[in-house]
C-alpha cells in the first residue's frame, strides 16, 4: 500500500547541478542548484531565484556553463551549494577547482568536472525560471567508451536525495532503453 508523504517539489534522482557564470569583475562565480532539468532537445532550464549572483550575472552576461558532479569532485560541490559568493568572495578558489574561458560562450569551463554544457540565456521565466539554449557539450575524453559515447558507469555522476538530503552516485546500466519493453510482446 502506497503512504500519503509530505510533497516534495522533486523528481529523483536530481542531478548535481554546477552553474559557473563571471562576476563583474571576471572572477568565477559558481552555485550548486540541484533544481534544473533538460526542457528541450537543446535547451535547459534552471530553477533558481533573483538573489543569487549567479542569476544576476547571467542576466547581464547573457551565458552560463552547467556542469555535473561526480563522486571525486563531491565535497566541493556541496561547498558551493552552501556558501554565497556574496558573503565569501573566494569561494571558487577555496575549492581548488580550475576553469577556462568558454570559446562560444562569456563563462567559465570548470575543468575539473567531466561533463559540461556551455549555454547562452534564452530567456528568464517568472518566479524562478531560467531557459537556457546549449551551444556545446564537452565530456573529459577519460569518461567515453571505445565508441566516443558518454560511459556513465566511468563518471560517477553523483545525484540529490531532496527526501534525505543525501548523495548517489549514478551509473550501473541495468538495461537497454527502446528494448527492454519488448519483451512484454
Amino acid at each position: 500500500m502506497k503512504k500519503k508523504m509530505n510533497i516534495c517539489p522533486a523528481i529523483f534522482p536530481m542531478p548535481v547541478i554546477l552553474i559557473a557564470t563571471y562576476n563583474d569583475d571576471g572572477s568565477i562565480d559558481v552555485m550548486n542548484a540541484a533544481w534544473g532539468c533538460a526542457f528541450d532537445t537543446k535547451q535547459i532550464e534552471l530553477n533558481i531565484s533573483d538573489s543569487h549572483r549567479t542569476t544576476e550575472n547571467i542576466r547581464k552576461r547573457k551565458a552560463f556553463t552547467v556542469s555535473l558532479a561526480d563522486v571525486s569532485n563531491m565535497v566541493p560541490a556541496d561547498f558551493v551549494g552552501i556558501v554565497s559568493s556574496k558573503n565569501d568572495p573566494k569561494k571558487f578558489e577555496k575549492t581548488g577547482w580550475k576553469a577556462h574561458k568558454s570559446e562560444l560562450v562569456d563563462a567559465p569551463i570548470l575543468d575539473d568536472l567531466p561533463y559540461s554544457l556551455e549555454c547562452t540565456l534564452e530567456c528568464f521565466k517568472e518566479d524562478y525560471g531560467i531557459i537556457g539554449n546549449i551551444v556545446q557539450l564537452l565530456v573529459d575524453d577519460k569518461f567515453l567508451d571505445e565508441n566516443g559515447k558518454v560511459n556513465l558507469e566511468k563518471m560517477q555522476i553523483i545525484s540529490y536525495d531532496p527526501f534525505n538530503h543525501g548523495y548517489y552516485v549514478v551509473g550501473k546500466k541495468v538495461g537497454q532503453a527502446f528494448s527492454e519493453g519488448r519483451k512484454i510482446k
